[in-house]
């Protein structure tokens, strides 16, 4: 199961935070997906298939501070488990359009992945980071990350988000070793 974490709803959509969300959007437009929502969930859910293999993709619709819900909701529904869990989310500690894939660890600090490890009582799952950078002054985090881009972070986020939906399809087929290879050894030019 592959979730992008974000913030349902116009006022969110194009900010930093919704990195997640587009690069589900890219896939669901790539695997010809179309989103539902089932009566009393919490999730916006699409299946596609990629090589021969099922693909769940999942939009939770709790805000980011309350992803963990709709993750463990989106899960009990799939039947799937946390070995097979990718969520994609944003980071401040990489600059704007790197990557970083990692098969499990710790939030960073970042608020959606805390409520979903809290949510599905682990840490082990994978994770693709999107970097969005760090605000130019200490304090304006939520600002930051909850406003659109700047016209040239724009572009290296749009780039960005192609290569995390290139990323998801090769993890797919190739595994986590493999993706791991790939994609945390490459940064884009600025």
């Amino acid at each position: 199961m592959v979730v992008g974490l974000g913030n349902p709803g116009e006022r969110y959509a194009g900010t930093r935070h919704n990195v997640g969300f587009m690069v589900v959007d890219a896939l669901a437009s790539r695997l010809g997906v179309h989103f539902k929502k089932k009566l009393f969930h919490s999730y916006l859910f699409g299946k596609g298939l990629h090589a021969g293999i099922p693909l769940y993709l999942v939009k939770p619709l709790t805000y980011m501070n309350d992803s963990g819900r709709a993750v463990r909701e989106a899960m009990r529904e799939t039947g799937g488990d946390a070995s097979q869990l990718l969520v994609i989310c944003d980071s401040l500690d990489l600059s704007p359009g790197n990557l970083r894939f990692k098969p499990k660890g710790s939030s960073a600090g970042q608020k959606g992945l805390e409520s979903v490890i809290r949510a599905i009582g682990t840490q082990d799952f994978m994770r693709l980071w999107i970097g969005i950078g760090r605000p130019d002054r200490k304090g304006k985090v939520v600002g930051h990350v909850l406003s659109p881009p700047s016209r040239v972070e724009e572009d290296l986020l749009s780039a960005a988000v192609e290569r995390a939906a290139q990323a998801v399809l090769l993890l797919v087929v190739e595994g986590p070793t493999r993706l791991m290879n790939e994609v945390n050894r490459k940064e884009p030019r600025s």
